[in-house]
């Protein structure tokens, strides 16, 4: 991308993966420029990037050294990043640069779940007991403590991985093993690696808030549908432009007060709810944007860009959150029924109705798709479907799997 000096320049932490983030870059680097820090040279990024550094973006000090380096040569007005694995290396950058964003402590006070329930506590914001454990026999003690069924979840990971239910005693010894199991890239391990929590029922909720000169404004709520039960897999989510959630008085102020306690003032951050029969009850806050295409859905419901007011915080810009058209969106992720090697995945255009707004593959041929405990996000396409109604898009994606062809071979693990 050229560059005539024009766009504020933002400090790109990360690109992460091309099919489920590509839409943030296409949209932000519209306004600003961006420079890429991460450890391998531009691939698909490259469109949108107008610099980058190879860089392990994962250690603060090399870091912060290579951004030092990029503000010496360029004026920059912030850093973005929305990668879970990256959100705590950025905030030291732009705490060492002195520009807009949370300390990093805040952001490990988001990142590290049994920190949010202590700060919770603290603040008096209603969410499920939950006790750490460090091995198998405490997860038996904790989960008698707080009696069935309790969900058992790994302490740092985000988006429904290794997030396992126990109806039972003779169920924890699984859902410990699936939650000690559980990793990604870039996110630290704890001695008390593990949470046993109370099992809240209830639907499902996450929303994208923007966080700026003191104002809290949420921007997209997304119903959430679960599955692969007793594991908590993200299948699907809606956002509808004229949810009453958007502007609930109790909603608000669970939001605000839990940042508050956390100590997160800049940006937009990613916070899921359970609605139950006693009211809401916090389940996590995530120092980043939505993933699952979240911020995208919420773009195509109510026109508010939700990445783009990620940026504009970012660069200590306040962000447009004025809605524009009242739609709804829907996306829904097709799973196989069992472990499979993908040999195809194939998009029928030809079936799309009115509503389907599109349809991607997200493996290719010869990807290796587990289900849990083996595997996790193991998604072979995603449909996404916009119309006036939530009903109306979610009748759309009941036919996805009559819209997105598989064809695999099963896997069978030799202890199996």
């Amino acid at each position: 991308m050229a560059w005539d000096g024009e766009k504020p320049l933002l400090l790109l932490i990360g690109s992460s993966a091309r099919r489920s983030r590509e839409f943030i870059l296409q949209t932000v680097s519209r306004r600003y420029a961006l420079w890429l820090l991460q450890p391998a040279p531009t691939t698909w990024e490259e469109p949108y990037v107008v610099g980058s550094t190879v860089v392990d973006n994962t250690r603060h000090e090399p870091l912060i050294e290579a951004a030092r380096r990029v503000a010496a040569e360029h004026e920059v007005a912030g850093v973005f990043c929305y990668d879970e694995g990256l959100v705590t290396p950025a905030a030291h950058v732009s705490q060492a640069l002195g520009l807009p964003g949370n300390t990093p402590e805040a952001v490990v006070a988001c990142r590290d779940k049994n920190a949010t329930r202590t700060a919770m506590e603290e603040a008096g914001v209603a969410q499920p007991a939950s006790i750490g454990v460090r091995s198998l026999g405490e997860a038996r003690e904790a989960a008698e403590k707080l009696g069935f069924p309790v969900v058992v979840k790994p302490r740092g990971l985000a988006g429904g991985m290794g997030v396992r239910k126990a109806d039972g005693p003779e169920e924890v010894e699984s859902a410990y093993l699936a939650a000690s199991g559980a990793s990604y890239p870039g996110v630290p391990v704890f001695e008390v690696s593990v949470l046993v929590e109370e099992y809240v029922d209830g639907p499902e909720i996450s929303v994208d808030a923007v966080f700026f000169e003191g104002e809290c404004i949420p921007l997209a709520v997304a119903r959430k549908q679960v599955g692969l039960a007793p594991f908590f897999e993200e299948i699907g989510h809606e956002v509808d432009a004229a949810d009453p959630l958007l502007s609930d008085p109790e909603l608000l102020d669970a939001l605000r007060r839990s940042h508050a306690a956390l100590g997160f003032h800049t940006g937009v951050s990613h916070t899921e709810f359970r609605l139950t029969s006693n009211g809401l009850r916090l389940m996590e806050v995530n120092a980043r944007l939505g993933g699952d295409m979240i911020p995208y859905l919420g773009h195509l419901a109510t026109g508010v860009d939700v990445a783009m007011a990620a940026a504009d915080v970012a660069a200590g810009r306040r962000p447009d959150t004025t809605a524009v058209h009242r739609k709804a969106a829907a996306i829904t992720f097709l799973y196989p029924e069992q472990d499979i090697e993908i040999e195809s995945v194939t998009v029928h255009e030809d079936r799309f109705s009115p509503e389907i707004h599109s349809a991607t593959v997200m493996a290719d041929p010869g990807a290796v798709l587990r289900l849990p405990p083996r595997g996790y996000i193991s998604r072979y396409a995603r449909v996404i479907a916009l119309s006036d109604s939530v009903a109306e898009a979610r009748a759309a994606l009941s036919r996805a799997p009559e819209i997105v062809g598989l064809v695999g071979r099963p896997v069978v693990e030799p202890n199996r």
